[in-house]
């Protein structure tokens, strides 16, 4: 087989440390459709912070990483990889608009013999039944013949510096068994922790499906647990600590869940069983609960305002972090904007500080003011939301009046300090 050249199609979470991974074995160009995106990453930054500065820089500089917009650039490529999102719309049903355009991509620029392989998360069937059909519209190649495919499912968790893209096992198929033994030796050569090579793409794409719809689950399971042990009078987080003595407990924590993985996928999983006459009421289940958990939070703080004597009408409340998770700016599908939406039926004054998010997406995505600095002002009520590692060493009641709330939706702060969490 020809020399493998490589170009990953979206320089996101996923595709940019993939990309750079691949540069240090194979010659590798990164294409994304924004300009500011390839400009700011050829000048040595990866703005999500997945791929530190110094080896992005090594990276172009040592290994002739290249990021391009321009189509003439990646022709001469022979292993497309698609790292492009798969979100849900506004009534929780995938979303294939980016799988579309960048599989249109593939198709301008596949020759024959090439392999493009899909990273997105989708529902069994897509790479097959939606993606490849486009591939071969517009190149007018004869899909198993002139070109091959292969899945192998993402599995990146942005903001972790322990588990990074060659430390994590990574699942591989291909569209004929010649081509998944092909694409698995690409992966495996620069994948430390090594690869397993599913059985079909079906396979591989129900794999990545059900780990996200999995956690999904287990954590509506404890924020279930959650809402019964606080009606209780029992803090959960000492029932789950208890309760992890035992060897075989899973150690799950309540909480919201958002971002562009646990929060969506279960969505794909759920509309595929569906289309195959079957109702996925655990899973459904699960994703109402999770779903609710950001006015569960305001109401709770709220009540506590209430019980303490403390006016809620034009109270100020401040609420700690906006990303969808701790130490990382992504703000995609952020469940705290669920609890700021059920807090502004109260008529509050809301300040928003994060000191990683980016106050000009959260405007434009969410229309909420968010500031990177802390503000000087005291408060009525403070909400830990996200358990950023600048919120360690906050001294939060400093920052609020004397008759007060403090709500932990992360049990991050200390014991003595809060009054209620999750």
């Amino acid at each position: 087989m020809k020399e493998t050249k490589i170009c990953v199609i979206g320089l996101g979470y996923v595709g940019l440390p993939l990309a750079r991974l691949f540069s240090t074995k194979y010659k590798t160009v990164g294409f994304d459709m924004s300009q500011k995106r390839v400009d700011a990453l050829m000048q040595g930054h990866d703005a999500t912070l997945e791929v530190a500065d110094d080896l992005l820089q090594d990276a172009i500089k040592n290994h002739g990483f290249v990021c391009t917009t321009d189509l003439e650039k990646i022709k001469d490529c022979n292993f497309y990889v698609v790292a492009v999102p798969t979100p849900v719309d506004e009534n929780n049903n995938p979303d294939l608009t980016p799988l579309y355009g960048a599989s249109t991509t593939v198709g301008k620029v596949i020759g024959k013999g090439d392999v493009v392989v899909y990273e997105s998360t989708v529902y069994p069937g897509v790479t097959e039944d939606e993606c490849i059909p486009v591939v071969e519209k517009v190149s007018g190649l004869k899909f198993n013949v002139d070109f091959f495919a292969g899945y192998s499912p993402e599995r990146i968790n942005p903001g972790d510096k322990l588990h990074t893209v060659e430390k994590i096992k990574k699942v591989t198929s291909g569209s004929t068994p010649e081509i998944g033994q092909y694409v698995n030796e690409v992966y495996a050569s620069v994948i430390t922790a090594g690869t397993h090579l599913a059985p079909t793409m079906k396979v591989a794409e129900a794999a990545k499906v059900i780990e996200n719809s999995q956690r999904d689950i287990n954590i509506a399971f404890v924020n279930e647990l959650s809402k019964i042990f606080t009606l209780m009078g029992i803090d959960t987080t000492d029932v789950l600590e208890a309760a992890q003595t035992k060897w075989n407990f899973l150690p799950f924590k309540p909480g919201l869940v958002g971002g562009h993985c646990i929060g969506v996928d279960p969505y794909y999983l759920a509309q595929c069983a569906q289309r195959h006459g079957y109702n996925p009421e655990i899973i459904l289940a699960g994703r109402r609960m999770n779903d609710g958990m950001g006015e569960y939070v305001a109401n709770q703080t709220i009540k506590l305002m209430l019980k303490k004597g403390i006016q809620v009408l034009n109270s100020k409340i401040i609420i700690l972090g906006f990303t969808f998770k701790e130490n990382c700016p992504d703000v995609r599908n952020t469940k705290v904007y669920d609890i700021v939406k059920a807090l502004n039926e109260y008529n509050l004054n809301i300040s928003i500080y994060d000191p990683w998010a980016n106050p000009t997406i959260a405007k434009h995505e969410y229309g909420v003011e968010v500031v990177n600095e802390l503000p000087k002002e005291k408060f009525d009520a403070a909400i830990l939301a996200v358990s950023h590692k600048e919120f360690a060493g906050l001294d939060v009641p400093s920052l609020m009046n004397e008759n007060h709330v403090i709500f932990d939706v992360k049990s991050f702060l200390p014991c003595e300090i809060i009054d209620g969490r999750l």
